[in-house]
């Protein structure tokens, strides 16, 4: 059955003093997600472990996104993470350690392997 995209959200996340771009990662996540109930599988008479979802992290260092600790805030599905370069590090010119503001965006575009259908008239 072929994929089919069935609903796109996004959030944005912080982590304002750590540093980490994981955390701020997973709390882009978070935004998108708790804004939302997903239950699109149902309607399509499908289970929600089936749905496919393809989450991609935007921030300014993407190889310190830990995508596997990203999987782990999704409780059903297939999920795939990929960080690329985006998002904004904000230098704060208190600290004297040369630590940032860290703002990462996520977009997750949830998916399902539908038969093709004919509406009919």
């Amino acid at each position: 059955m072929p994929k089919k995209q069935l609903i796109f959200e996004r959030g944005t996340g912080t982590a304002l003093r750590s540093g980490n771009y994981t955390k701020a990662a997973i709390r882009a996540v978070e935004d998108a997600l708790w804004h939302h109930s997903i239950n699109v599988a149902e309607v399509f008479g499908a289970d929600k472990s089936d749905m496919i979802i393809d989450v991609e992290i935007a921030c300014q260092a993407p190889d310190q996104v830990d995508g596997q600790a990203v999987c782990a805030v999704f409780p059903y599905g297939h999920v795939q993470v990929r960080a690329v370069s985006g998002g904004l590090d904000i230098v704060n010119p208190h600290y004297t350690d040369d630590r940032k503001t860290i703002i990462a965006h996520a977009a997750i575009k949830v998916s399902l392997d539908l038969e093709h259908r004919e509406v009919a008239e």
